[in-house]
């Protein structure tokens, strides 16, 4: 209960510190938000969001879940992506996975996890779909780190093919979609480089939607 009851006390102390250097920041957060990046990431405790893109509140619009999926029924991140797109307009959708992610290593396992395993399913088809790749990898390591970027190129992929993307990109070519990684063990975000609108073209094909 004292850990509990320290976060009120850490609270007040940030809250002193920010009106020490702006009297007005909680007037201007209060007045609204118009962040230019949506984040879906992982909750993972250790990738504060903001933090490691050295943002501001409201400055980026935020969704996590384990191992930042974006599952085609999870009506929540769907509803983030559009209330996001639709009504914050952000020009960037940014997909941000991180090496040592618990559920990307459960899901290379072999155990029952109960509940879990239909979501880490979501994982395991990344896998079979890359199974090839990853097993011409032999250190177990380095292919769970594979999996981690591949993991975030499919949801990459599956937001792309949302319509609320779709439409908005042809219309005002905005937002585009980025897949990232935090490296935990130096801080730094790598830049996966997604073939945005070369997905976005080899989808229409199939996810053609009229504008």
């Amino acid at each position: 209960m004292e850990r509990y009851r320290q976060i009120f006390e850490n609270n007040k102390k940030w809250v002193e510190s920010k009106l020490i250097h702006d009297p007005d920041y909680f007037l201007r957060l209060s007045a609204g938000q118009s962040p230019d990046f949506l984040y879906i990431g992982c909750a993972d405790s250790r990738v504060p969001a903001n933090e490691i893109m050295g943002l501001e509140p409201g400055e980026v619009f935020v969704h996590r879940n384990v191992a930042n999926l974006v599952v085609n029924t999870d009506l929540n991140v769907h509803s983030v992506i559009e209330y996001a797109v639709e009504h914050l307009k952000v020009k960037h959708v940014i997909v941000c996975g991180h090496y040592g992610c618990g559920g990307v290593n459960a899901a290379m396992s072999s155990r029952d996890l109960g509940l879990l395993n239909p979501w880490l399913r979501e994982i395991r088809d990344v896998f079979r779909i890359h199974r090839n790749e990853l097993m011409a990898i032999e250190d177990e390591q380095e292919r769970a780190k594979r999996l981690v970027e591949l993991n975030v190129q499919e949801q990459c992929v599956r937001v792309i093919k949302t319509a609320v993307v779709q439409k908005r990109y042809l219309k005002e070519g905005y937002p585009k979609v980025h897949g990232w990684v935090f490296d935990l063990h130096d801080g730094l975000l790598k830049d996966l480089h997604i073939p945005f609108e070369q997905i976005l073209e080899g989808i229409r094909e199939i996810y053609r939607l009229e504008v």
